[in-house]
């Protein structure tokens, strides 16, 4: 399936970045991962993109999702399958 680029911040142990992952994963949906544990300079960068703090912050396209509740919440609307057509 084609759909827009998908970029998540994330760390390894963070339990609602795996909640993420394997809701896009359930979806056959791909994703970019900056990992700002292993590059902690990425964290300025996902602050100033998406103005928040904690992760995962969860972009598709150039549109700012927000973390895993909001993802979530996307996906129980079905609004997730539209934000992610290409």
């Amino acid at each position: 399936m084609n759909h827009k680029p998908v970029v998540i911040y994330a760390t390894a142990s963070c339990p609602f970045c795996v909640l993420a992952r394997e809701l896009f994963r359930s979806r056959n949906v791909s994703w970019t991962e900056v990992s700002i544990d292993v590059e902690p300079e990425k964290r300025a960068e996902m602050m100033e993109r998406s103005g928040c703090r904690t992760v995962p912050q969860i972009f598709i396209g150039d549109e700012h999702v927000g973390g895993f509740d909001d993802l979530d919440a996307l996906d129980q609307e079905g609004a997730l399958d539209r934000m992610l057509a290409a």
